[in-house]
């Protein structure tokens, strides 16, 4: 990937609807080069697909939270597998430093929040959690 994709999919990640006529124009090519690189990077597998970003409050479940995992050993990919259970766990990331992973929850109730709080603290594979509500969140 060269400069001209990266700062196509800058734009994208903006607006990923925006017509290909108005990105040729902001990055100074031609329309076709932008739909040739978008379907080039389609085809490797650098865009998945594409999709929405709603309002965090436009979304129905109102609790979010971020939690940070601690893996005994080698046991991450069963962690990770067991999180995928949980459709409260939005996203998980691994990632350095003091927690092996992260990951995103998202419930419609404080109840509820508190159950998957549970659930997950039961996972065989984890040694410690700490877990932050996200109180508001900032668009960039």
């Amino acid at each position: 990937m060269d400069d001209l994709d990266h700062r196509l999919l800058a734009l994208l990640r903006a607006d990923s609807r925006e017509p290909a006529a108005s990105l040729a124009a902001k990055l100074k090519v031609s329309r076709g080069t932008v739909q040739n690189r978008i379907e080039r990077m389609r085809a490797r597998g650098v865009i998945h697909g594409f999709t929405v970003r709603t309002r965090p409050e436009a979304d129905g479940r109102r609790v979010r939270a971020i939690m940070c995992i601690s893996v005994e050993g080698e046991r991450s990919a069963a962690v990770i597998r067991a999180l995928k259970g949980f459709p409260e766990v939005a996203r998980i990331h691994s990632t350095n430093g003091r927690w092996d992973l992260v990951a995103e929850l998202e419930t419609d109730t404080l109840e509820g929040f508190s159950r998957t709080l549970d659930g997950i603290r039961e996972i065989s594979g984890i040694a410690a959690t700490e877990t932050s509500l996200l109180l508001a969140s900032h668009l960039v």
